[in-house]
């Protein structure tokens, strides 16, 4: 008796099968190429992120100088009511939100006073961020957040934005890779 069976006609034993050189040559490139695009992004990604992230806080801003234009202009009032106990509202309330978002826009635009934007947009996520606090009654139902609430919640992406720019941006000791 033989312990070896005997092959089924058809089937044969498969083995690791070599790759074809033409293969190897287009991984290698693919390689190559996404090599390339990491290069470029950790060149320009946090600065195309600094600059977009000025750009949508000036938008953002300017709506605020035109009465009536903006959205959240009641929110706005009532939040800087609150916060100020009752000594900023109305109208100085969307002006100096207004500066204080137009002028964190514009100082990450720059890129020279990137450092002064961050600052000035901490003190500008107090207040967006307020009315979570605040009014959670405005901005939220049994059925989940009302517009005004996703409106406010949006910030989040923009807190991480402005984290990710004040990576690059804020001085002090860099940190090894461990």
């Amino acid at each position: 008796m033989s312990s070896i069976p005997a092959t089924t006609p058809g089937l044969q034993p498969v083995g690791h099968r070599p790759v074809p050189v033409s293969r190897i040559g287009i991984l290698v490139r693919v390689a190559a190429l996404e090599a390339m695009l990491k290069a470029f992004l950790e060149r320009w990604s946090i600065t195309a992120l600094r600059v977009a992230l000025g750009a949508v806080f000036v938008a953002f801003g300017a709506l605020k100088f035109f009465p009536g234009v903006s959205p959240v202009e009641p929110l706005v009032e009532a939040t800087w009511g609150v916060l100020t106990f009752g000594v900023v509202g109305g109208h100085l309330a969307l002006v100096l939100t207004a500066v204080i978002e137009t002028v964190a826009g514009v100082a990450l635009i720059s890129g020279v006073f990137a450092r002064f934007g961050l600052a000035m947009l901490a003190i500008a996520f107090v207040g967006i961020l307020s009315p979570l606090v605040f009014f959670p009654g405005e901005l939220f139902t049994a059925a989940g957040p009302t517009l005004l609430g996703q409106y406010v919640l949006k910030n989040l992406v923009l807190i991480a934005a402005a984290s990710v720019v004040a990576s690059k941006v804020l001085r002090g000791p860099m940190r090894s890779a461990r």
